[in-house]
């Protein structure tokens, strides 16, 4: 038998619509709460209609379902005296019991973690684009009709962030293309009812990723103008020690057609050959070696054919965590309601692949 009244152990909760889908909240003002109070008078009030021939008294019940509705639309229409759940963590479980109804979805994730704030922070934006990218190659299908909802207003922020502030757009652009293949394979086997929702809405979505796409592609960098110290003045072994920082080829790549230095810079064998020890074990390296002319380890033809085969290692400024012994999904800065004995010993970093397995049911 389903369970479908109202929890008698909780007090009830309000929810509020926004852009981002639904949100709790709770009133604060005292001239909401007086008019509430008003409101609640009006169901001990009878009430007369119609003529006088024809004339019906409302009952007690009646009188509060009328009050109730009174009430929440006030409460909608005074919207400057709420204040919404800013707690930003989750209880993630799998099971449905006695305190709680029904499974933590990836929709009510998206919404209490609050990505699209996460996004403004450059530690969490690398983790949010990369976790988006990862629904887009196989999460897609399972998304709700909230969480898509979600999913698009958190990329479109993201092409926007990108748009103004001109930051790190190699890696938006493989997110919209994955997402774009994505679409164009799920979209043929709409008969199939691959994907929730209206097939025009899906279309509409697609069309409008290719223009994010162009947007993107046309997108000049602004050139800096700044009479001080630029990145060329430094000195050699600064610069390579910045080389010696990144943990992505492409970025190596990238900066090394800034200046002639830097390229020189960029092909050192030693740096490369660091970048796949970092990313790869020597077992890996045995079965894809590439030699040069020369017969040396072409340490940087080995770091990308590596990458095909193997997973490089991910890292991010701020990461989620997890709690084994709340069972809650968190940011780290932000904390959570922990009654370990010592919190610290509980937390586990969660990556991108670890926060979608753990809405896998």
């Amino acid at each position: 038998m389903p369970f479908l009244g109202q929890d008698w152990r909780s007090p009830g909760w309000r929810w509020v619509k926004t852009e981002d889908g639904w949100k709790r909240c709770e009133p604060f003002s005292p001239a909401l709460e007086d008019g509430n109070n008003q409101l609640n008078d009006l169901s001990h009030t009878v009430i007369i209609t119609g003529d006088d021939e024809n004339e019906e008294m409302y009952n007690t019940e009646d009188c509060e379902f009328a009050a109730k509705k009174r009430k929440k639309d006030h409460f909608r229409n005074n919207t400057d005296s709420q204040c919404f759940y800013r707690e930003k963590w989750i209880y993630v479980h799998k099971e449905s019991t006695k305190e709680r109804h029904g499974y933590c979805t990836l929709g009510e994730a998206f919404n209490r973690l609050d990505f699209s704030s996460a996004i403004q922070d450059i530690r969490r934006f690398n983790y949010v684009v990369k976790l988006l990218q990862l629904i887009a190659k196989s999460q897609l299908t399972s998304l709700s009709g909230a969480a898509q909802k979600n999913y698009f207003n958190i990329l479109d922020k993201i092409v926007q962030k990108v748009m103004e502030d001109q930051y790190n757009p190699r890696l938006i652009k493989d997110l919209l293309q994955d997402l774009s293949s994505t679409l164009c394979i799920l979209i043929r086997g709409v008969g199939k009812s691959v994907l929730v929702g209206n097939i025009n809405i899906w279309i509409c979505r697609l069309e409008t990723i290719l223009l994010w796409q162009q947007q993107l592609k046309n997108l000049q960098m602004n050139k800096q103008v700044n009479n001080g110290l630029t990145l060329s003045d430094l000195p050699l072994h600064m610069l390579n020690n910045i080389l010696y920082r990144f943990s992505d080829g492409w970025d190596i790549i990238t900066l090394g057609q800034v200046t002639p230095t830097l390229y020189m810079l960029s092909e050192d064998r030693q740096l490369w050959k660091k970048l796949c020890q970092y990313h790869f074990a020597e077992k890996q390296f045995c079965r894809h070696l590439i030699l040069s002319e020369k017969g040396h380890i072409d340490w940087k033809l080995m770091y990308f054919a590596l990458q095909k085969y193997y997973p490089i290692k991910e890292q991010y400024g701020d990461t989620l965590h997890f709690c084994r012994h709340c069972s809650i999904l968190f940011w780290k800065d932000t904390g959570h309601p922990c009654t370990a004995s010592d919190p610290n010993t509980c937390l586990m970093p969660v990556s991108p692949q670890h926060f979608i397995d753990l809405f896998k049911f």
